[in-house]
């Protein structure tokens, strides 16, 4: 009986064990970055948007869809009220012309932001430290459904009233 309590002790012991590494697994893999003790060679670029929408840290950073960089910073200019992104870019894709411009992009219908860099036709590239000039801010579909409901209320309070049939003369 004392043999068959320890067995299923050390059965539930072994279980709990491995959903929890299987769960470490998970979150480290999910993120899309894996474990990673080193960082690569990089350089960094910085751009300011009017609205970073959901934008976060660690976001991916994409160009003609092949992942280049991470999100490595965010913060709030206020001198211009913008927000400044510091882009981290793995320094293998060092040939971004200085005239290409960011724009913030939703994956999916419910998935988190990542930047995407459209290339431009300059023959010089952007260096460490350097500015994107031409950005695009996030897409808010809270705000344009807003803007939506708001035109639609208008019109609909716009609009005379039809106007009444004219009277019969008298015979």
């Amino acid at each position: 009986m004392r043999n068959k309590t320890s067995a299923l002790n050390l059965g539930t012991g072994m279980f709990v064990v491995l959903g929890f590494a299987a769960l470490f697994f998970l979150t480290t893999q999910t993120t899309s970055r894996g474990m990673s003790f080193t960082s690569p060679p990089h350089f960094d670029l910085i751009a300011k948007f009017d609205n970073i929408a959901d934008l976060k840290v660690g976001a991916p950073v994409s160009m003609s869809g092949v992942e280049i960089g991470r999100v490595a910073k965010i913060n709030l200019d206020f001198k211009e009220y913008k927000a400044v992104v510091l882009i981290r870019v793995n320094a293998k894709y060092n040939q971004i012309p200085t005239d290409s411009d960011a724009s913030i992009y939703t994956q999916g219908l419910l998935g988190g932001k990542f930047i995407g860099i459209t290339a431009g036709g300059a023959e010089t590239y952007l260096k460490n430290g350097d500015h994107i000039d031409f950005t695009q801010s996030a897409f808010v579909l809270e705000n344009l459904i807003g803007q939506v409901l708001a035109n639609f209320g208008k019109s609909k309070s716009d609009t005379p009233a039809p106007a009444a049939p004219p009277a019969a003369a008298p015979k």
